[in-house]
């Protein structure tokens, strides 16, 4: 059934690392120079460090890390760059998170400072607002992560989550060619929980959906594109579809609620949903949620409480639900109890 269905950028990101990052593995004979690492030059900010210079990050592997705090697929992938960053550090190993924003809050400094603290990153990160260096890069997904050697060329690349113990392998080769003293030998193991935790690829059968007109999909009902519209749901919501309930803009990237209780209504087959929202006034906006009609119980995820209340403030991913198994086709509804919110994409783990 896996294959069956259409899971955005993530069934794609998946098995484009299965294909990559089996490449060379055995003697790590493929490499290309080229000027990437310079277009670090064109970082609009770095964060948790001084900016690099090329003659610094010569000698090292490094690793690139393509990154935006919102993404799910780069969120699991984390717990292993930082335990990466953190194992290797003092062999000639460096970690460079490049945080390149899909959506146009993503932009804003303080809601990536707000990212690398609440999320415990403390390796160097680029701010590539504009997408310079990903255009150098010629990169196209999220997350994504390109091995350079210490000659600064490119050796290996992974595109999506996974294939961690490959790449790691990579890491350790790689610093073996540099002539690093002390391996410390072994693969890292992660305990991930929360939205790190890996996603139940079994049960998956909902893929990403964002909420905004341009790139929306399955919206049950009609849309008004960037006009304030009283919304009404059908009686019912096939899988994979959502709607709306009340007073409503949708715009190109987002949807923002003009009264009060409104909803959001989506049908689902996953463990795990999340949902990209934040509060642009600064003003917490509560929520209440329900499963099947139902409040969530233990199936609420970090973000609700058990009775299915909750609050968004700061823009980022909310985890809704966690649900244990077995898992089932499930009615996902959301109410926020004050206006304002807006509200950006699902993901399902």
């Amino acid at each position: 059934m896996f294959e069956q269905i259409k899971l955005s950028r993530r069934s794609f990101m998946e098995s484009a690392a299965l294909t990559i990052a089996s490449f060379g593995l055995g003697t790590l004979a493929w490499a290309k120079a080229g000027p990437e690492l310079s277009a670090l030059a064109r970082a609009t900010t770095w964060l948790s460090s001084l900016p690099l210079t090329e003659s610094e990050l010569q000698g090292k592997v490094i690793l690139i890390d393509f990154w935006t705090y919102t993404c799910i697929n780069w969120r699991r992938q984390l717990p292993y760059v930082r335990a990466w960053a953190e194992k290797y550090k003092d062999r000639g190993f460096l970690v460079i998170g490049v945080h390149s924003p899909e959506f146009s809050f993503e932009k804003n400094i303080e809601n990536i400072r707000w990212a690398l603290k609440d999320m415990r990153i403390d390796y160097p990160v680029v701010v590539d607002s504009d997408h310079a260096i990903w255009r150098a890069f010629k990169n196209e997904y999220w997350p994504a992560l390109y091995f350079i050697d210490a000659k600064g060329r490119i050796r290996h690349q992974v595109f999506g989550e996974g294939e961690y113990q490959k790449s790691e392998v990579v890491i350790q080769k790689l610093l073996a060619e540099a002539g690093a003293s002390g391996n410390p030998g072994g693969l890292v193991s992660v305990n991930a929980d929360g939205a790190e935790a890996a996603a139940d690829w079994d049960e998956l059968r909902s893929g990403e959906n964002y909420v905004g007109y341009e790139r929306t999909q399955d919206f049950a009902g009609s849309v008004k594109d960037d006009k304030p519209h009283v919304y009404t749901p059908p009686r019912h919501v096939s899988l994979n579809s959502w709607s709306l309930a009340g007073d409503w803009t949708m715009g190109r990237e987002a949807i923002r609620l003009n009264q009060p209780n409104g909803r959001i209504l989506y049908r689902f087959h996953a463990r795990d949903l999340h949902l990209v929202m934040g509060a642009p006034s600064k003003t917490p906006v509560r929520f209440r949620m329900s499963i099947d009609g139902q409040a969530p119980e233990m199936a609420h995820g970090v973000d609700v409480d058990s009775r299915g209340y909750g609050s968004v403030i700061e823009p980022r991913m909310y985890q809704l639900v966690r649900q244990s198994t077995p898992i089932s086709d499930r009615q996902f509804e959301i109410e926020f109890l004050d206006a304002g919110v807006e509200a950006f994409s699902f993901t399902f783990g």
